[in-house]
């Protein structure tokens, strides 16, 4: 069953003979609890393709649809608390709150929505991460491969439908991103999270159930979904 699709996105900067094409007419369609990389060259659109998806940019043409409502339709706040209840978010970078604890990090999109914690639930969550012995410490004082488990933790405190992750083993070491990576399959089969991940290594993207190759803003290659 499918949770989100685009249809004949498109992302235009500039215009004339300037204008680039970051997205030119891709519609792709991704099926609930599926684990699908978007591979592709530098400056070949897949971050871009992703933060549309995830509903950070809105497109120059075409659409998103979200388990059957475009999230153009939805008002600023509406698609605020969309995102922040049944979107979570991988970056690259960590953007953990340097003053709070990795417990406190991970509760922080829980508190901001005024919501009691499922303590049960971040429990597993911190179980399955392996961070039963860091909650307490700063991000300053545990390594980066810890630091992207806490940020994985607090991408799913709010139980989110959809996990997007933007090349989260960029700034680790190869043996780190490896077992960032097989956390994120677990957690994909374990809690049924939908998983849509970029990266330009095909290390990374070949432990997918579907790979998607993005060149030019458009689909080159798409695997359709067969297992690997």
């Amino acid at each position: 069953m499918e949770i989100i699709r685009s249809e004949n996105l498109c992302k235009y900067y500039g215009s004339g003979a300037e204008q680039v094409k970051a997205l030119d007419g891709v519609s792709l369609s991704i099926p609930q609890g599926s684990f699908t990389a978007i591979t592709g060259p530098s400056g070949s659109g897949k971050s871009t393709l992703l933060q549309l998806f995830g509903g950070l940019d809105q497109p120059t043409a075409g659409r998103v649809v979200y388990q059957d409502k475009a999230l153009a339709d939805y008002s600023d706040n509406q698609l605020s608390v969309l995102r922040r209840r049944r979107f979570g978010f991988v970056f690259q970078s960590y953007h953990l709150v340097k003053e709070l604890t990795a417990q406190e990090n991970i509760l922080l999109p829980v508190m901001l929505d005024k919501r009691k914690p499922d303590e049960e639930y971040l429990r597993r969550l911190t179980q399955l991460l392996k961070l039963d012995d860091r909650l307490s410490h700063l991000p300053a004082a545990i390594s980066g491969g810890q630091q992207q488990r806490v940020c994985i933790a607090r991408a799913l405190a709010n139980k989110p439908a959809i996990l997007f992750a933007d090349e989260p083993t960029g700034n680790l070491d190869g043996q780190t991103g490896r077992e960032v990576m097989a956390l994120l399959r677990q957690i994909n089969r374990e809690l049924g999270v939908t998983l849509l991940l970029v990266t330009h290594d095909l290390g990374v993207a070949e432990q997918a159930e579907r790979i998607v190759h993005i060149v030019d803003g458009r689909i080159e290659h798409d695997s359709g979904g067969s297992l690997r």
